[in-house]
């Protein structure tokens, strides 16, 4: 006799509930116990929910997925409801389902029994609500979690309906070993005997322990009492024992069909984990390892972020005489937090900085990649010693020129280069915001600027310079259009805001000055605020604030152009210069300078064919002055040092410096090279 005569004779159906698919599949038997025609028949789900009490079905959808996740036989009562609303009959339904989540399929067996059978009997009302009330705070709060620590905590504060833990731990697998991801309720520190009975019992993934079985199998293990555990689990016991718990809900954590982790759950007193509290603590579970795997994910491109961010900006920020550098990078908050706004700060010779801010197109790892590479360039063109318009040139012919697979990209930039002896700022624009100065009264001004397209439009622009000169008591901002637009404000209306804060701060402070213009725009720094600047964070912030702290205007200053064609005008430029220094503490000081001159002067008017551009500068209070004189030409080939002969006519200048000056060197230039050397004025020695 075949199975399904047996089960027809015994009134038993039999029965298949694909809830992906939302079909039920019923044989004569069981057809005929839902009051359908007694044949094989497949109908929809919410024909079978129509025929049952909903309780009841709510019920059975609660076995059926606390069966799919513990791999156990499931069972329930269904009562059946007739045409006119009352009961028809009562079944027992035992199934066995399989799935994750809403996914599940089940499938077992139908029969009817007495009304006042006792069959799993479903929760009270009040019990029921109560547990869907906590299931939907602890989601609400799980999913709020923004780190592993906050979803511990949230674990640690959660109360159970009717039973609630006083310890839990989550565990990883890290190299097939058991690891602690945080725990509660558990005290750090050991006794003697716990600390030998660790020594023999270190758990493995293969090791008689509860949390590592519900890793192995993806089943959960309940442990009621004591001397369960110590039953199931005899090597473990020693060690377990000591913490003085009573009961123990060991859970595995799934996400996606991989298990990462377990839970722990454990209890001061003896619980006997009925179908309906293992179906809250397999619901929690189930919760618990979604946070974990969102917040692990969060964390790691939060930390790929802040690494690639950090080796994408400047290792330090260079000491700088005479002036004051403050810069902040504040990254989108959304995905990975990699953007394409950078600055980067470039030392120049003579104690000159070039300042760069700008904006690659995009919010993605392509546009910080091309950021990198356009940052590089930049540096190297600014090395090379060009001037500001010519390294925005340059980099724009780079860009235009990078092979992108049809995404084309365009980036805004400021570039800068500042001498903080004078003040004096050159500046070049493609495209970015305009820089802006807070005067010594805290009234704060745009500064207009010649500017052109955004770098990579258009390859062979040529970008004009802007002159701007930065007093003592003033501070110069460059930023991103990030500081103006963020909160849905234009340029303008962006630009009155800050002007609204750099007003009410005080300038003395640059570190509290950019905290402050950050805080102005995103809004207090914890995300635990709710309000209107909590999610701000729609746009990268690049800033930087410059101010000189001694700058020193030259008292005298000397400007001279020695024609190729007019060698005799050597003599005319040394008579000046020496004019200049009529009042040079030093004699011998003075002579030297003019020799070290008149050599400068002659090597490029024999050994080039450009002009000579002379430029003299004196600083500082008589007795302790400073002298520097430079001298620029439109050759690239640098001097070489020799050791001229007894007779030699020539050879001698590089050997002058050596020997006559305190500081010297040679500059490349984007049109040249400038020859330079500086004297510290010193007294003379009485004879």
């Amino acid at each position: 006799m075949r199975t399904e005569d047996v089960l027809a004779a015994a009134g038993t159906g039999l029965w298949r509930w694909d809830h992906a698919t939302g079909l039920v599949t019923l044989d004569a038997t069981a057809a005929g116990l839902f009051g359908l025609p007694e044949r094989y028949t497949t109908i929809g789900e919410a024909t079978v929910r129509a025929r049952v009490h909903v309780e009841d079905y709510i019920e059975l959808y609660r076995v059926a997925t606390l069966s799919a996740a513990e791999e156990r036989i499931g069972e329930s009562r269904l009562r059946v409801i007739a045409p006119d609303g009352t009961d028809a009959c009562t079944l027992r339904a035992r199934v066995r389902a399989h799935g994750d989540g809403d996914d599940f399929a089940m499938s077992g067996t139908l029969m009817e029994v007495p009304p006042s059978t006792a069959v799993a009997a479903p929760l009270g009302r009040d019990w029921r609500l109560s547990r869907e009330a906590f299931l939907l705070d602890a989601g609400r709060a799980l999913a709020e979690a923004r780190t592993t620590g906050e979803v511990l905590r949230v674990a640690a504060g959660l109360a159970l309906p009717g039973f609630s833990p006083d310890g839990l731990i989550v565990f990883g697998v890290e190299a097939g070993e058991l690891t602690v991801v945080g725990h509660h309720g558990y005290s750090i520190s050991a006794t003697p005997q716990r600390r030998q009975a660790a020594r023999g019992f270190a758990p493995t993934l293969d090791s008689p322990y509860p949390a590592a079985e519900a890793i192995r199998t993806g089943r959960a293990v309940y442990v009621p009492g004591p001397a369960e555990y110590q039953r199931r689990f005899p090597e473990a016991w020693p060690y377990v024992k000591e913490f003085g718990r009573c009961a123990w809900a060991y859970l595995p954590l799934i996400v996606g069909g991989r298990t990462i982790g377990a839970w722990m759950a454990s209890f001061p007193e003896p619980v006997s984990f009925s179908p309906d509290e293992r179906s809250v603590l397999t619901t929690v579970a189930r919760m618990l390892a979604q946070a974990l795997a969102r917040t692990h994910v969060f964390e790691t491109e939060r930390e790929l972020s802040a690494d690639l961010q950090h080796t994408m900006a400047p290792a330090a920020n260079p000491d700088i005489p005479g002036a004051q550098l403050i810069a902040r990078y504040v990254p989108t908050g959304g995905g990975l937090q990699i953007g394409g706004d950078w600055y980067d700060v470039i030392p120049l010779p003579s104690d000159r900085v070039a300042l760069v801010i700008g904006d690659v197109q995009g919010h993605d790892v392509r546009a910080a990649a091309i950021m990198a590479q356009l940052r590089i360039a930049l540096r190297a063109y600014a090395a090379e010693g060009h001037r500001p318009d010519t390294v925005l040139s340059r980099a724009s012919r780079f860009l235009s020129g990078m092979p992108l697979s049809g995404d084309a990209r365009f980036a805004t930039c400021l570039y800068l280069e500042a001498d903080p002896r004078t003040g004096t700022l050159d500046v070049a624009r493609a495209g970015h915001p305009d820089p802006a100065v807070r005067l010594g009264d805290g009234t704060p001004v745009q500064r207009p600027t010649v500017g052109g397209p955004p770098l990579g439009i258009v390859p062979d622009w040529s970008y004009p310079t802007t002159r701007i000169t930065l007093q003592r008591d003033e501070t110069l901002l460059m930023f991103t259009d990030g500081l103006l637009e963020t909160g849905g404000h234009t340029l303008d209306t962006g630009w009155a805001r800050l002007a609204g804060i750099l007003r009410g701060e005080p300038a003395d402070d640059l570190e509290k000055l950019a905290d402050r213009l950050i805080e102005g725009v995103h809004g207090p720094p914890s995300h635990s605020h709710t309000g209107p600047l909590t999610d701000r964070r729609e746009d990268d912030i690049a800033l930087l604030l410059f101010s000189l702290q001694r700058p020193e205007a030259p008292e005298r200053r000397l400007v001279v152009t020695v024609d190729q064609a007019a060698p005799g005008s050597i003599a005319e430029a040394r008579h000046q210069f020496a004019e200049l220094l009529h009042d040079w503490a030093d004699a011998d000081q003075t002579d030297g300078a003019v020799l070290m001159l008149s050599e400068m002067l002659t090597n490029v008017l024999v050994h080039t064919d450009t002009d000579a551009r002379l430029t003299v500068e004196i600083t500082g209070p008589s007795g302790g002055r400073r002298l520097r004189v430079e001298v620029a030409d439109g050759s690239d080939d640098l001097p070489r040092r020799r050791e001229p002969g007894e007779m030699a006519s020539s050879g001698r200048g590089l050997l002058l410096m050596e020997n006559l000056a305190d500081a010297w060197g040679v500059d490349p230039r984007g049109d040249g090279k400038a020859t330079w050397f500086e004297l510290q004025e010193r007294l003379s020695q009485p004879g």
